[in-house]
């Protein structure tokens, strides 16, 4: 989930946030600059120990001192944990071939079924969303604070009445549930909805079709590849 469940805020590009994020035990915050670009740590004014990153990925590990950084560059030779992470398949410039990448046919299957047939949704279509989503990462959470393998915004998932969104289970249930609600407001066209899934439903009526953002597009025709791809036993 992108735009459609992430608060937007219009002077984002004027001027540098920091965001605390509460769910990271260590204190990362994100700053994102006038620039556009990203910025992470959990070190006030030491530069040599700040994070600087342009993508979405950001890796936690032990320094030599054993201190906990934080990098947007995947360091050699020691344990990492990956504590944020972007859609999957919303990087316009991805080289995936998404009609060959292995596909996650069995991992939370009953979850997935349970969820599917509770809101009348194709259990293909959901696995397309989570593999999209979070390449089926339980642990997924981007720096926006989108939560899990659906990727569901905290306010979202209040709202869905979810009460763990790191719970595989929780997070399923809400994520075919917001999925359907799409799909019945879209008249079940599975391009829109999923483009609501992405940018937001209002963004969908805005433009009266796929929302022309280059991460949007690309996004819908890579789930609309892997549904058709899922949906073949």
């Amino acid at each position: 989930m992108t735009q459609g469940k992430r608060t937007f805020l219009p002077w984002l590009t004027t001027l540098a946030l920091i965001v605390a994020m509460p769910a990271m035990a260590d204190g990362v915050k994100r700053i994102m600059h006038a620039d556009g670009t990203v910025e992470f740590t959990n070190v006030k004014g030491n530069s040599q120990k700040r994070a600087s990153t342009k993508n979405e990925v950001v890796f936690r590990y032990k320094d030599d001192n054993g201190v906990v950084a934080f990098s947007g560059t995947r360091p050699s030779n020691t344990d990492v944990d990956v504590i944020h992470f972007y859609c999957y398949a919303c990087d316009p410039n991805s080289r995936v071939n998404w009609h060959t990448t292995p596909l996650y046919r069995k991992p939370f299957s009953d979850e997935i079924k349970t969820a599917a047939t509770e809101f009348g949704v194709d259990p293909a279509l959901v696995r397309a969303v989570i593999h999209a989503e979070s390449a089926f990462n339980p642990a997924a959470l981007s720096p926006k604070g989108a939560q899990g393998l659906m990727q569901l915004m905290p306010a979202t998932a209040m709202e869905l009445g979810v009460k763990n969104a790191m719970m595989a289970t929780d997070n399923i249930r809400g994520g075919v549930n917001y999925l359907a609600l799409m799909l019945k407001r879209f008249n079940g066209d599975i391009s829109l909805a999923a483009a609501a899934y992405n940018a937001g439903p209002g963004a969908v009526s805005k433009y009266n079709g796929i929302p022309p953002y280059a991460e949007t597009k690309a996004y819908v025709k890579r789930v609309g590849i892997l549904r058709d791809r899922y949906a073949t036993r």
